[in-house]
C-alpha cells in the first residue's frame, strides 16, 4: 500500500491498475462504465450496473480504500464519474486556490485515477436582502451532467452553465471569456484566469432571465434529452426576517428547457407553481418513454407530480414554447392548496412538498415526499403512480401509497421489483415495487438524508449518524457490514468502471475491492 500526501489533500492509493472494459473475477466478469449524472440516464432510477463492488472498506486501516480527498466542511453534492474524470461539489473551507478566500461554492474536476485536482468551478456566495437565496457555507450543490466533452451544471448563484471537460488546458473556449470576472463578486477586480480554473462555455442566470427567486440552495441535476437540457429553477420563498410567508416570484416557472449548445431559452412550464410553493422547487425531472411518447415527469415544489411532452428534436426554437401537460397527480389531494405559507410550523396540517427525483420504471413513476421537514406537519409517503394515463389522474393513476415514519428526501433505487427508500425518521425500507407492501426495514444511526445506490446485488445507504450501511438488494433483510465515517453523509453514493464513491460532509472516499 503507498500513501501520497499533497497540501490541504490526503490520497491512500491502493491500486493504479487500470479499469477494462471487462476485468476477469475467476468465472466473473465485472460491468464497467461512467456514471456520467445523477441516478440513470433518463429513468433516474438510482442503480448501477456495476459488478465485484466492494462489500466492505476500512477508512482508518485503509482497505479497499483506493484514494480519498478532503473537501472541506459541507459537500452536499453527489459524486459523478465521466471521461477518467470525477466530479463533487463543496465549499471553500479548504481552498485548493489561496487565492479564493471566504464562501464561495466549489465543483471539484478529480482525476479518476488518484483523485488529484484537474481544476475547478470557484463560484463566489450569492449575496441579496434575502440572506439565504444561497444558504452560508453550504456550497456547491448541484451534481453536473456529463455528455461528451461538456459538463452541464447549475451553480450555487442559480446559474445553469456549460462546461469544457478539459478544464482552461487547451485555452479559454467560448462564447463565454469573463471566467475571471465570474470568480469575483460584482464589482471586485477579476482574477487571472490559470490551467486550474474552470472553462465556461456559456452561462444562462436564471435569476436574470427567468425571474425566479431561490431559496437556501440550488440542487438540479440537468436532464439531456438530446439537443436540450431540462432543469429545475429552485424558485422558492422568501427569507426576510425568517418570516417565509410569501412567494417573491410567484410567476416564475419551475421547470426551464434550454438548447444545450447555446443556452437559449426554449420552452418553459405554465402550470403557475409558484403561488403553491411551499418551501422550494428542488426536484430533478425524468424521462420516459409511454405509448410511442416520450414524456418528461417533474415534481412540483407544490407536492404535484407533472408529466410533459418532451420538446421535439426539430422545434422551431425562435420563440419559447409553453410545455405541453399530459397528466397532473396531486400526491396529498386533501391538503390545503391556498394561502399555503399560513400553515408555517403547523405539524399537524399543511401542504406537502417533494424533493427526490421521480423514478420512471414500467410504466410507473415512484416518489417520496410528504409534509415539508422544516417547517410542515410530520405526515410522509413513498407513492406509484400510473404513469400511461392522461389528465387529472389523482384517484385514477395512484397504484398504491406507502406512508414513511418522516419525510423523504430520497430518489427511489428500484431493483429486480423491489423499491429502496430512506427517510429521515432514521430507517431505510424494502418494498415490493408492485403491491407497495414493505419486505423489510431498517435503523439506521441518523436521519436518511441521501438517496439510496443499489448495485451489484447490494444496497449502499448512508445517515446522518456517520453510519454507511451495506445490504443485499433482497426481500430478505441481510445487513453485510456497517462502517463509521468520519463525518455525516448527505449525498448519495455512486459506481464507476469497479469503484464505489461514497462522500462524507468532509471527504471523498473511492473504494474498490482490493481483488478486483
Amino acid at each position: 500500500m503507498i500513501f501520497l500526501t499533497a497540501p490541504r489533500r490526503s490520497f491512500c492509493l491502493v491500486s493504479m491498475v487500470l479499469t477494462s472494459w471487462a476485468v476477469p473475477l475467476g468465472l466473473r466478469f465485472a460491468w464497467s462504465e461512467d456514471q456520467p449524472q445523477w441516478g440513470q440516464r433518463h429513468t433516474r432510477n438510482m442503480i448501477s450496473h456495476e459488478r465485484g463492488l466492494a462489500d466492505d472498506f476500512d477508512p482508518v486501516t485503509g482497505t479497499n480504500i483506493r484514494w480519498s480527498v478532503e473537501l472541506g466542511s459541507d459537500a452536499y453534492s453527489s459524486p459523478v464519474v465521466a471521461q477518467g474524470r470525477v466530479f463533487i461539489g463543496t465549499n471553500n473551507s479548504s481552498p485548493q486556490d489561496p487565492r479564493h478566500q471566504g464562501d464561495r461554492g466549489v465543483l471539484l474536476c478529480l482525476g479518476e485515477q488518484d483523485g488529484s485536482l484537474v481544476w475547478q468551478l470557484v463560484v463566489p456566495r450569492l449575496i441579496g436582502e434575502d440572506g439565504y437565496l444561497d444558504q452560508p457555507n453550504i456550497g456547491f450543490c448541484s451534481p453536473p451532467t456529463v455528455e461528451g466533452n461538456r459538463a452541464y451544471v447549475v451553480t450555487n448563484r442559480h446559474e445553469v452553465v456549460c462546461l469544457d471537460l478539459k478544464g482552461q488546458a487547451d485555452g479559454n473556449d467560448g462564447p463565454y471569456q469573463d471566467e475571471g470576472q465570474h470568480m469575483v463578486q460584482p464589482g471586485e477586480a477579476a482574477l487571472e484566469v490559470t490551467a486550474q480554473d474552470a472553462d465556461i462555455l456559456w452561462l444562462y442566470d436564471m435569476i436574470a432571465e427567468c425571474g425566479i427567486h431561490p431559496h437556501d440552495s440550488a440542487h438540479s441535476s440537468i436532464l439531456v434529452d438530446g439537443r436540450f437540457l431540462y432543469v429545475n429553477t429552485g424558485n422558492g420563498v422568501d427569507h426576510r426576517d425568517h418570516a417565509r410567508t410569501f412567494i417573491p416570484k410567484p410567476d416564475a416557472p419551475s421547470l426551464i428547457v434550454l438548447d444545450k449548445e447555446t443556452g437559449q431559452l426554449v420552452a418553459e412550464d405554465a402550470e403557475q407553481i409558484g403561488p403553491r410553493i411551499f418551501h422550494c422547487t428542488w426536484s430533478s425531472p425524468a424521462l420516459g418513454d409511454v405509448n410511442g411518447r416520450s414524456l418528461v415527469f417533474f415534481c412540483g415544489g407544490d407536492g404535484v407530480v407533472y408529466a410533459f411532452v418532451a420538446v421535439p428534436q426539430d422545434a422551431d426554437t425562435r420563440q419559447v414554447q409553453k410545455l405541453e401537460r399530459v397528466w397532473r397527480y396531486d400526491c396529498d389531494p386533501t391538503a390545503p392548496k391556498d394561502d399555503v405559507h399560513s400553515y408555517y410550523l403547523n405539524k399537524q396540517e399543511g401542504p406537502s412538498n417533494i424533493m427526490g427525483a421521480p423514478v420512471f420504471y414500467q410504466n410507473r413513476i415512484y416518489v417520496t415526499g410528504g409534509g415539508d421537514f422544516w417547517w410542515g406537519k410530520s405526515a410522509a409517503w413513498v407513492q406509484c403512480i400510473d404513469a400511461t394515463q392522461q389528465g387529472d389522474i389523482t384517484e385514477s393513476g395512484r397504484v398504491w401509497s406507502r406512508p414513511l415514519r418522516q419525510h423523504s428526501c430520497t430518489t427511489p433505487a428500484i431493483w429486480n421489483d423491489l423499491v429502496f427508500v430512506g427517510d429521515l425518521g432514521r430507517r431505510v425500507y424494502c418494498l415490493d415495487a408492485q403491491s407497495g407492501d414493505e419486505h423489510w426495514s431498517h435503523g439506521m444511526n441518523g436521519p436518511v438524508w441521501s438517496s439510496i445506490l443499489a448495485a451489484d446485488g447490494k444496497v449502499y445507504v448512508g445517515s446522518h449518524g456517520q453510519d454507511l450501511c451495506i445490504f443485499d438488494a433482497s426481500p430478505d433483510k441481510q445487513l453485510r457490514a456497517t462502517i463509521r465515517l468520519d463525518d455525516k453523509m448527505s449525498s448519495s453514493p455512486a459506481a464507476a468502471n469497479g469503484v464505489i464513491y461514497v462522500n462524507t460532509l468532509a471527504t471523498l472516499y473511492a473504494i474498490r475491492a482490493e481483488n478486483r
